[in-house]
């Protein structure tokens, strides 16, 4: 019944920009803290950054802190990480997922190629 569909990322140079998108439905977006991870090659999924059910906190790993931000706007059931500053480290593949702590729905994965 939940469904997380994601969009957006893509390929950039180290420095550039880029934003993941992931819509919610099936559910009452507004009543659930949203998170992203990321699974780079080789490496296990991590955790990256979560907000409130409100938008009213976020949370980032120190990797990233300064660089991402992660946002939502619950009149469109959306949730957005835009990712500035880039670094080849940050190739991965994007997820979003509810709740944060132990994520019970999860999109289909963006991928994100950030090149030397």
């Amino acid at each position: 019944q939940v469904h997380l569909v994601q969009s957006g990322g893509g390929s950039v140079q180290a420095g550039g920009s880029l934003r993941v998108s992931c819509t919610f439905s099936g559910g009452t977006f507004s009543n659930r803290a949203m998170g992203w991870f990321r699974q780079a090659p080789g490496k296990e999924r991590e955790y990256v950054a979560g907000i409130s059910w409100s938008g009213a906190s976020a949370h980032y790993i120190h990797s990233v802190q300064g660089r991402f931000t992660i946002s939502r706007d619950n009149t469109k059931n959306t949730v957005d990480l835009q990712m500035i500053n880039l670094k080849p480290e940050d190739t991965a593949v994007y997820y979003c997922a509810t709740p944060i702590s132990t994520p019970e729905f999860w999109g289909q994965g963006t991928q994100v190629t950030v090149s030397s």
